[in-house]
């Protein structure tokens, strides 16, 4: 059983003589400024470019694994280019209802969120439409998503358009579409100031497993006679 013991004149004493700053306790609270620069929320920023990149990402690399896939047994180079044109429509209109739907979800929660707490009752129209302001604008991050992904799957048709020899044209597919995923993945790592190497290699590899994967199949498939 533990003995509670009673300090000697020594350690008081030692105890008295600890000097004792009050001013310098204090609890560290988030900065929106340091040494006069202002600290700047990178996780935000992601935040509004997320439908942005990802969108772009999406676009880039499912539209060249469906050219890959259908160009694994169509080798001319119309039916390549055409798979890739419904692929670039297709995905755009997808994300943009998609994000469509779910910003206004975002949207109508927040809005209620006010009104259950009562903050929309004594504003005026000029306040409430301030505060409307500060929500995510749905149609603005439909039409984000939807122009991104276009010119991500830009990407995989334009380096397929000229090449006419077969081989050659899943080469320079498979080149340009690499680039532009390490330059996709260097672009989201500054954005949010993570590791660039990193996270560009690892969206690299990513593409490449799922246009390695996507012409496998199909090719299997193809090769079976379905």
């Amino acid at each position: 059983m533990a003995i509670n013991q009673v300090p000697d004149q020594a350690s008081v004493k030692k105890a008295k003589n600890i000097p004792f700053d009050v001013e310098a306790v204090h609890i560290q609270e988030p900065e929106e400024e340091h040494e006069g620069i202002m600290v700047f929320d990178y996780a935000k920023r992601s935040q509004w470019l997320r439908a942005a990149v990802l969108g772009a990402n999406d676009g880039l690399l499912s539209t060249a694994s469906l050219m890959m896939g259908v160009g694994a047994v169509k080798k001319d180079v119309k039916t390549m280019i055409l798979t890739g044109i419904a692929g670039l429509v297709a995905g755009a209109c997808s994300m943009a209802i998609g994000e469509l739907v779910s910003v206004y979800s975002q949207y109508d929660i927040e809005m209620a969120q006010m009104k259950r707490e009562g903050r929309t009752r004594n504003m005026g129209a000029a306040e409430l439409d301030a505060e409307k302001g500060k929500l995510p604008n749905p149609w603005q991050a439909a039409g984000a998503s939807a122009v991104s992904f276009a010119v991500g799957a830009l990407v995989p048709l334009l380096g397929a358009a000229f090449v006419r020899d077969y081989a050659l044209r899943i080469g320079v597919v498979v080149v340009v579409v690499s680039f532009a995923l390490l330059g996709f993945g260097g672009l989201s790592a500054l954005l949010g100031k993570a590791p660039v190497v990193k996270s560009s290699l690892r969206v690299l590899i990513g593409g490449w497993m799922a246009m390695g994967v996507t012409f496998g199949l199909t090719k299997l498939v193809g090769s079976a006679g379905l």
